[in-house]
């Protein structure tokens, strides 16, 4: 078994991602990272992490998304090593826990699984900063270090 490294981020669905994004920056003085226009915003206080906050807006189609509640879509630990996400990911198969969605998100890989009280988590390895493309596209594109099989 592994320990994450910590925890990296919590994505919130809102209502008015413009209005939220204003609180958010005006109270904690983040950077945004990345902008998906309408759609998602990602936030940090460190920049060397991607994201330490995301927000959603609920008006755009997402998966998983049954409703359209603002609150937690999900929270993400972040675990030290790509080998670490491996050990997590065979512990979830041994342990028969259903894994919703395997995302790649260019610059990290994270699966995506429910706790008993249908919480979705999700455990990641993000690269280093050093080995993010260099035209700030940090989402797109394909994770480098391969699959989790």
């Amino acid at each position: 078994m592994v320990n994450p490294k910590q925890l990296g981020h919590i994505v919130l669905k809102v209502r008015d991602i413009e209005k939220s994004e204003y609180f958010y920056l005006d109270i904690f003085n983040f950077v945004v990272t990345y902008r998906i226009p309408g759609s998602m915003v990602f936030m940090t206080s460190d920049i060397n992490k991607s994201h330490e906050l995301a927000l959603m807006s609920i008006n755009t189609d997402h998966p998983n998304d049954n409703d359209d509640s603002t609150g937690m879509y999900h929270f993400a630990w972040q675990m030290q090593s790509f080998d670490d996400l491996k050990k997590i990911y065979n512990h979830l198969k041994v342990r028969n826990i259903t894994i919703t969605g395997i995302g790649d998100h260019g610059i990290s890989l994270g699966i995506y699984f429910l706790d008993p009280d249908g919480n979705q988590v999700e455990a990641f390895y993000e690269l280093p900063k050093k080995d993010w493309p260099s035209d700030n596209i940090l989402f797109l594109g394909k994770f480098p270090l391969g699959s989790l099989d």
